[in-house]
């Protein structure tokens, strides 16, 4: 499995404008059963630091740019995302953390399953314990 899966999203868009349609278990690999997004993000803030044992995700930055390391406990690998039309799946198992938010960034996230904070693992020695 590779460390960066990034998801490329068709352009429905015309001379009207830009349109990205996300379906789950088409575009995005998963039954959706939670969104939400952050903005506003300080300069010099990171955030993430954390891993899920059984919750996929899909972050999609739809405006501005951030910068995800991604660490499956072996390997480590940076992208920055800056396309509205490209995600990056975050699968189980994946410490991630993101970094270097632009200004105006509006980084959206869509995941597998509801909020259950017993599925995350929030300390990077208990994580590398579990791989």
């Amino acid at each position: 499995m590779s460390l960066i899966n990034l998801i490329q999203f068709k352009h429905l868009g015309d001379d009207r404008g830009e349109l990205i349609s996300l379906e789950q278990n088409q575009t995005i690999p998963f039954d959706i059963k939670r969104v939400y997004y952050l903005f506003d993000t300080q300069k010099g803030i990171a955030r993430g630091f954390h891993a899920h044992k059984n919750l996929q995700q899909v972050a999609i930055c739809v405006k501005g740019s951030c910068r995800f390391l991604m660490d499956n406990g072996h390997n480590k690998a940076e992208v920055i995302l800056d396309k509205p039309n490209q995600g990056i799946l975050i699968d189980v198992m994946q410490w991630h953390e993101m970094h270097d938010f632009s200004n105006d960034c509006v980084l959206l996230v869509l995941a597998s399953d509801y909020y259950d904070e017993t599925d995350y693992i929030r300390n990077y020695e208990d994580f590398l314990g579990c791989i």
